[in-house]
């Protein structure tokens, strides 16, 4: 498989570039932060992996996101990346994709690996995560799985790539009031560790695009 587009091939060769890392991430990180997203993981710290997948549109090219169940006692409600825990055995890129067919229903098959992003720890699930950008070349058929997954959202790329597609909005949250920089996309804010992660996939591709 090899996506229709040559700027896959420049994003694939920023992504074994020297990463942005928390130059990106700090952009879109709720301050003041509750916990420490910069610091090493602490050694019970679990792994997981998520996937970033691109495919073509007619607009341009897009990535799913998923919004989880209200009803989940962990991350109800919100806008994540598909992923999940890394099993023994498996490596990051093998996480990322079962989890992708075990959530949206998309097979490895076709699907070319593109690189890694940085890692980022998630203190509030003690989680570090993987994240992998990949590509294939036509639109998936989404086939959700309803005990993980209540909606697929198709974010195009180019909301990421758009300052007027960032917002903030203020919560409180255990006593303290936060700063939470978002994505929009349509009625949706899409914040916390997925936008810190989407952050740094636009600071590669804007790269890739200059």
């Amino acid at each position: 498989m090899h996506p229709p587009d040559s700027w896959i091939d420049l994003l694939r060769a920023e992504l074994q570039r020297p990463l942005p890392g928390l130059e990106a991430q700090r952009r879109m990180a709720p301050m003041p932060s509750r916990g420490p997203y910069f610091d090493p993981p602490p050694e019970g710290a679990r792994r997981a992996a998520v996937i970033i997948l691109l495919y073509p549109a007619d607009t341009g090219w897009r990535l799913p996101l998923i919004v989880r169940p209200a009803e989940l006692a962990h991350h109800g409600g919100q806008i994540g990346l598909p992923g999940g825990f890394i099993e023994p055995g498996e490596t990051a890129w093998e996480a990322a994709l079962r989890e992708l067919e075990e959530e949206l229903g998309v097979p490895a098959k076709g699907i070319e690996p593109l690189g890694q992003l940085s890692p980022l720890y998630v203190f509030v699930s003690n989680n570090y995560v993987t994240p992998w950008v990949a590509a294939i070349d036509h639109r998936p058929a989404f086939l959700i799985n309803a005990a993980e997954v209540a909606e697929v959202l198709e974010l195009p790329l180019a909301n990421l790539l758009d300052p007027a597609q960032n917002g903030v909005f203020w919560r409180e949250h255990e006593g303290i009031r936060q700063r939470v920089p978002y994505f929009a996309f349509g009625s949706h804010r899409i914040w916390g560790a997925t936008a810190m992660i989407l952050a740094e996939l636009a600071a590669v591709a804007g790269a890739s695009r200059s």
